[in-house]
């Protein structure tokens, strides 16, 4: 399987690990502009008041894959969250988390970026 590909199945796995949870998808592959510096979103949900941004790796092991969200990866996240919150006027909590995705393990990690 290609890397687009098992990219793209391990976003799936997310999906339906956060359905499980309560959660409600809003969007996948969210881009708030091109050539705006801003990121892609892999995943946004919300569950009662609470929105989270969620960016999945698929990696061999949750190590390497919460080490692969860098600090130049994680401002534009936080960037790109922010213009969504803009656009949605949303008052109430927001997270950022990172969901390592290891054949089909997942490890959920909250507050991560």
């Amino acid at each position: 399987m290609s890397t687009y590909k098992s990219g793209l199945f391990a976003e799936w796995l997310a999906r339906m690990y956060l359905r499980l949870q309560g959660f409600y998808i809003l969007e996948s592959r969210h881009v708030t502009g091109r050539y705006t510096g801003r990121a892609e979103i892999d995943i946004i949900a919300r569950r009662g008041s609470l929105i989270i941004f969620v960016e999945v790796k698929n990696r061999p092991d949750a190590a390497t894959g919460i080490e692969a969200v860098t600090f130049s990866q994680g401002v534009r996240l936080r960037r790109a969250a922010e213009t969504y919150l803009l656009r949605k006027r949303w008052t109430h909590d927001a997270r950022f988390d990172v969901i390592v995705v290891s054949g089909f393990r997942i490890k959920h990690f909250k507050n991560a970026v």
